[in-house]
């Protein structure tokens, strides 16, 4: 319907007025529709249920199953129809969610519908087939629902982390600690600022280039763990097939002939006794590399052990493919119908999760031809046909692994030099020592898959993304840096500039971003509005930032969310600047409430959230605060500071010209700390009611450095030296010395 029209779309990334989390919000016109609700168009609801059954289960706000349909038979309109029709296509696409809501604005027939969703692109593609589709229904046109849910899956697809970054994604968000996609790939930040670790699949910052580099040269790394006593199977390098078939026969028969950059089982050349299948050999590898590794064939099965932080943390036995003869279908056709069609062995990459296809894969018609099988052949009913040896079909063995096999793995991985690392290990027995039975460590991989410890064709799944992230964070760090965001519109330049001093002098690198632009580390790296989502989200990005200031007007909450997820300090300064915000449909002082208690509700538990006195509306949010709340204002007679401190709480007053820190009836006066900080005669001039205002701000930058546990003496020579009539950053860009002489003389 030409009625039903998208008039903005805005992705919300961070904390905002409708969830915690990311978000699409779309502002729609529903123009003639705005008088037809679902129940007054006829056969509309059936031949909506009728393309998406799922619909069903959408509680919606009735809270119970088919509460949406309820909703629908009642009478409800096309926005919020096309917020479930959303979601429901985001759930048969693979991205499932159960967020959404849709709200009237100040103009007739126009509405807010927001839906979560943590990818944008998924998100605008679910908001576009959705739209077509609803209104297909509504038009009473044949639709394709197929098509839609297959536009959304494949973008799901490009957009999904890989399974083993996705299962390291999924246990630190489990414990609460913040990760930052850097990029359209597997590289994630886990942690803000200094406190943050960065892995690229499972493969760590901890791992150095040259480590790396080690863990490539297949002959380097055998030599490093052979000195070390760990048994390794002999090698040698070869350029002919002369080379190639000397080297066997010096090494002992059989033997392995395989690609010198190989790090898996493509293109290896198993258990190779005589002259012509070793020269075979070598002349297949030859036509694509210049070189080729001969080494001895060692008994028994490949396992894959998981090393993590020093420790095994899960092994796998790398059973092989095999196939069922059917008597009617060919080799090909076996391997697609019993082996390709498993859902986890989409072509996603890596050798655990690759479709095998006969035709192409050298190590396949080798070992077919040795059965005597081509791609084509069509296998006698129930005859058992070898397809790879090698590594994909995985049974978990973790509980068996001996102790002195893990302790010689664990030593191989040191050796190299990482902190994670896949170790291929051939043994007839995982349970007995190597020694005992010739076995031996063929590789040691960076970065090594983890698809065959979570989905083993057999055996338990592990928590291995569990114990990667307790190897980056120990128990009881999250990862995160101080984080203070102060919201509102009146001297919140003031508040910011002045923690940043506070907590500079308290001895941390600190971030900052406020409207003068941005701050990192005492350089001064960007002079645009810091505000926004993507220039503030560069302070959690830095190595060096210790502790991160925010200034987040109602603007920026309502055009991004929080460029962060959660808090240690929330401040609420003032409720103004709703003339501003027509452009969010803000048109009265009273839905301010709803915007800047945003910056409450990311308050963790451990932290606080500071709040004005002044305000009672402010005072309400303390309420909402999963943490701390610490009052501020000029009034020590203001009814909410006293009654806060009847509960031995937290407030930051006035009294004359000084600061009062107080805790329940406990006091700490810091003394005529307002007599000087705004002594500047440009200010001055500007009368009482100024004064009042930066005093009133100079509080507000008290309270929250004291929420977060700056000690009284170092917020005494912060304050006592601040100058609130600097350039935003040259303060912070000062010589510490400044400071401590004009603290000294004070």
């Amino acid at each position: 319907m030409d009625d039903l029209r998208l008039l903005r779309i805005n992705y919300l990334r961070g904390p905002n007025i409708w969830t915690y989390r990311p978000a699409l919000e779309v502002w729609l016109d529903l123009g003639s529709l705005e008088d037809r609700p679902s129940n007054t168009i006829a056969g509309f609801n059936d031949r909506l249920v009728a393309l998406l059954p799922g619909l069903e289960e959408h509680h919606c706000g009735v809270g119970e199953r088919g509460g949406f349909l309820q909703r629908l038979a009642s009478g409800t309109m096309a926005g919020h129809i096309l917020e479930h029709v959303i979601i429901e296509l985001l759930n048969l696409g693979g991205m499932p969610t159960g967020f959404g809501q849709t709200r009237s604005t100040s103009r007739r027939g126009v509405y807010r519908m927001v839906f979560r969703a943590r990818d944008e692109r998924v998100a605008r593609i679910a908001l576009a087939e959705g739209h077509r589709l609803l209104s297909a229904v509504l038009r009473g046109e044949e639709f394709e629902v197929a098509d839609s849910i297959e536009a959304v899956r494949d973008e799901v697809d490009r957009s999904y982390l890989d399974p083993s970054t996705a299962c390291i994604v999924a246990a630190a968000t489990e414990r609460q600690i913040p990760h930052i996609r850097l990029n359209a790939g597997s590289l994630v930040q886990f942690g803000y600022g200094a406190r943050q670790h960065r892995i690229w699949t499972s493969e760590t910052g901890h791992t150095s280039a040259i480590a790396q580099e080690i863990t490539r040269d297949e002959v380097l790394t055998r030599s490093l763990l052979a000195t070390c006593g760990v048994p390794v199977p002999k090698t040698t390098v070869v350029r002919s097939a002369d080379e190639a078939w000397e080297a066997a026969q010096e090494i002992g028969l059989p033997v392995i002939v395989k690609p010198t950059e190989s790090s898996t089982a493509r293109g290896m050349l198993l258990d190779l006794s005589t002259e012509d299948a070793v020269r075979a050999a070598y002349a297949s590898i030859a036509a694509q590399d210049a070189e080729a590794i001969v080494e001895r064939s060692i008994p028994g099965t490949e396992h894959r052990l998981l090393v993590v932080g020093g420790k095994v943390v899960a092994a796998a036995r790398g059973d092989g493919w095999w196939v069922t003869g059917d008597g009617r279908s060919n080799v090909q056709d076996l391997v697609d119908l019993q082996i390709n069609a498993e859902l986890r062995r989409r072509d996603r990459g890596g050798m655990s999760s690759a479709r095998i296809h006969c035709a192409t894969d050298r190590t396949v018609l080798l070992d077919l031809k040795r059965q005597g099988l081509a791609p084509d052949s069509v296998p006698v009913a129930g005859s058992r046909v070898l397809i790879q040896r090698i590594g994909a079909n995985a049974t978990d063995c973790t509980d068996d692994v001996h102790p002195e096999v893990a302790r010689i793995v664990a030593l191989a991985v040191r050796v190299v030099g990482i902190d994670i690392a896949g170790v291929d290990v051939v043994a007839r027995d995982i349970a007995r020592p190597l020694r005992d039975q010739e076995g031996a460590i063929l590789r040691v991989n960076a970065g090594p898959g983890l698809l065959m410890h979570l989905t083993p064709a057999l055996g338990s799944p592990r928590p291995v993304g569990e114990r990667i992230v307790e190897h980056l964070f120990p128990s009881g760090d999250d990862g995160r840096i101080p984080i203070f965001g102060v919201a509102g519109s009146r001297d919140t330049g003031h508040i910011v500039r002045l923690i940043a001093w506070l907590m500079h002098l308290g001895g941390l690198h600190v971030g900052l971003a406020c409207r003068a632009g941005l701050c990192l580390d005492r350089r001064k790296a960007d002079a645009g509005d810091g505000t926004r989502w993507e220039s503030a989200r560069r302070l959690l990005m830095n190595h060096l930032v210790e502790a991160a200031i925010f200034e987040t007007p109602a603007s920026s909450i309502l055009r991004d969310g929080l460029p962060y997820d959660r808090c240690e300090v929330g401040v609420v300064h003032d409720l103004d600047g709703h003339e501003r915000l027509a452009e969010f449909d803000v048109v009265e002082r009273d839905q301010m409430f709803k915007v800047m208690r945003t910056q409450v509700d990311a308050v963790l538990a451990r932290g606080a959230a500071v709040l004005n006195a002044a305000d009672p509306r402010i005072v309400d949010m303390a309420e909402l605060c999963d943490g701390e709340v610490v009052l501020y204002g000029l009034d020590e007679r203001n009814p909410a500071i006293v009654a806060h401190r009847t509960l031995s709480r937290r407030a930051v007053f006035a009294r004359g010209r000084s600061i009062v820190c107080a805790t329940g009836a406990g006091e700490t006066v810091l003394a005529d700390l307002l007599e000087g900080v705004h002594g500047h005669a440009r200010e001055v001039a500007r009368g009482d009611g100024a004064r009042a205002s930066a005093d009133e701000a100079t509080l507000a930058g008290v309270a929250a450095a004291w929420a977060r546990g700056l000690e009284h003496d170092v917020i005494v020579t912060g304050v006592a030296t601040f100058r609130s009539d600097l350039d935003p950053f040259s303060q912070l860009m000062a010589d510490d010395r400044t400071a401590a002489g004009t603290a000294k003389g004070t």
